[in-house]
């Protein structure tokens, strides 16, 4: 199942339409703060989709029935520039789990690169839902990694693969390289181009300079 968001009006494309904007991706504080308002909006929408059982809660004037979570999902982000998108989903699922995968891009002497995966933290993730985010989808090889990481660890229930902006070709290798019926993808955007140096036009930028500056 794949959702994307942008198809609906809402006021994600507000956000989405602020971070894709070069005169506001000037302050990176404000680009930061999107992108975990953008986590919220997504967190609050996968939310619709986890396991509730129901619960009694004691008020001052009696019991309550009240739907509450059967369990909290595993966070899992591709850092760098995934952590404010990660802390947007932290707000509302306070009580999860938390895991963080460096990925790296390779560049070889005839230009052309590899994804590698350089660091991973992760907590017990068997028989328990996964949110996997990474703000840019670009050919899928990073977010397909990342998966096979997670699931070598164990074997979760289901996961929920998000990200703000993916190009045509990054959803069409998820879609052939995650098992289908053990994974959700969920996107704020679709962008048809993708270039040789696999940059999403229009894309946004790197998220990662403009959220914490450039790297040498």
């Amino acid at each position: 199942m794949v959702y994307i968001l942008n198809n609906s009006d809402s006021v994600l494309n507000q956000f989405m339409s602020e971070i894709r904007d070069v005169e506001v991706q000037g302050d990176p504080l404000r680009f930061r703060y999107n992108m975990v308002r953008i986590g919220e909006i997504f967190a609050y929408e996968i939310s619709k989709k986890l396991p509730y059982e129901t619960k009694e809660v004691s008020t001052t004037l009696g019991i309550a029935n009240v739907p509450v979570l059967v369990q909290y999902p595993v966070l899992a982000t591709i850092l760098r520039a995934g952590l404010p998108f990660h802390q947007g989903f932290l707000n509302f699922f306070d009580k999860s789990e938390n895991a963080f995968i460096s990925a790296y891009r390779k560049t070889h002497k005839d230009r052309s690169f590899s994804m590698n995966i350089g660091y991973a933290s992760m907590p017990e993730v068997e028989g328990k839902i996964i949110i996997l985010c990474d703000v840019m989808i670009a050919t899928g090889s990073s977010m397909v990694m990342a998966y096979k990481e997670l699931i070598a660890k164990g074997k979760p229930l289901h996961t929920h693969i998000v990200s703000i902006v993916a190009s045509m070709e990054g959803l069409h290798n998820l879609k052939k390289y995650l098992p289908n019926d053990e994974t959700t993808i969920w996107l704020g955007g679709v962008d048809d181009e993708l270039t040789a140096q696999a940059f999403i036009v229009p894309g946004l930028g790197d998220a990662g300079d403009l959220a914490y500056g450039k790297k040498i």
